[in-house]
């Protein structure tokens, strides 16, 4: 009997894990901008780490965007799963035009810019500290995507030493903010949106910033809320969810895991922002 028990505890607690890694929520935003004349749907992936997850891309589907961004960690830094990930790329590409930009994972890859160029070839638009801009249903739309690479090995001991110096992105917001229509920006690592001083992208002129890397503070506990994040530290504050109007940040909590293998009270997330026109 006592084995038994044992037993049934830890098939509920591999049921319960398992539950919290793989059931997805979908949160919804709503935003307006005197830059939009129709409806835009923009469906927000990140954080994957090289799962080619079927219900993600079944979900994405249902949503109907009109626009796929994914922001960074498409595949970790051991490239597992490297041939889904093509064929997963593949089929999303599939949906809607996708925006794709880096994160600290792929950076670390030797053969990074090789992996690059399959994901062009897949069919996303890769940009690394490039500007693009794409009419959607009648909208003009320029996208930054940012390439900071500020999250290696070295850098994380920077940080902690308080020797780390962050990257001066000021020429392309500059030449992002010469541009007509609505304006976003992908940047993989949110804490850069308002959190660091003279390099803040807040003060720019722009619209929407997304981001990853987080992953929700991996676990979110009652009455303390996202425990941890690299880059941010203990209970940090871009974890999830939105800050600001305009420039405003959403922050996804990604979909993946990376060293660490499971979530807690934190299921993968999609984000489904959508933009309509601001009336006067």
């Amino acid at each position: 009997m006592k084995y038994f028990i044992i037993i049934a505890i830890i098939l509920l607690i591999a049921i319960f894990l398992y539950l919290q890694n793989n059931i997805i929520d979908v949160t919804r935003y709503k935003i307006s901008s005197p830059y939009i004349e129709n409806s835009l749907r923009i469906v927000q992936l990140s954080d994957l780490h090289s799962k080619p997850f079927k219900k993600a891309l079944a979900k994405t589907k249902e949503l109907k965007p009109d626009l796929i961004v994914i922001t960074g960690d498409y595949i970790n830094d051991r490239c597992k799963n490297k041939a889904k990930m093509l064929d997963f790329a593949k089929m999303l590409c599939e949906l809607a035009p996708v925006y794709y930009i880096c994160g600290n994972h792929e950076r670390r890859l030797e053969d990074f810019e090789k992996l690059m160029n399959e994901l062009k070839e897949c069919g996303f638009n890769v940009l690394l500290n490039e500007l693009d801009e794409v009419q959607l249903k009648g909208n003009t739309v320029n996208i930054l995507g940012l390439d900071e690479n500020q999250a290696g090995f070295e850098d994380y001991k920077a940080r902690k030493n308080g020797t780390f110096v962050y990257k001066d992105m000021s020429s392309y917001f500059n030449e992002l903010e010469k541009k007509e229509g609505f304006k976003l920006v992908l940047s993989h690592y949110p804490e850069n949106f308002e959190g660091v001083s003279e390099m803040n992208y807040r003060q720019y002129d722009f619209d929407l910033q997304l981001s990853g890397h987080a992953h929700g503070g991996q676990f979110i506990l009652p009455f303390i809320g996202p425990v941890f994040s690299p880059g941010q530290g203990v209970h940090p504050k871009y974890a999830r969810g939105s800050f600001g109007e305009r420039p405003m940040l959403i922050v996804s909590r990604g979909l993946g895991n990376a060293e660490f293998p499971f979530r807690l009270f934190n299921h993968p997330e999609i984000n489904l922002i959508s933009v309509k026109k601001k009336l006067k």
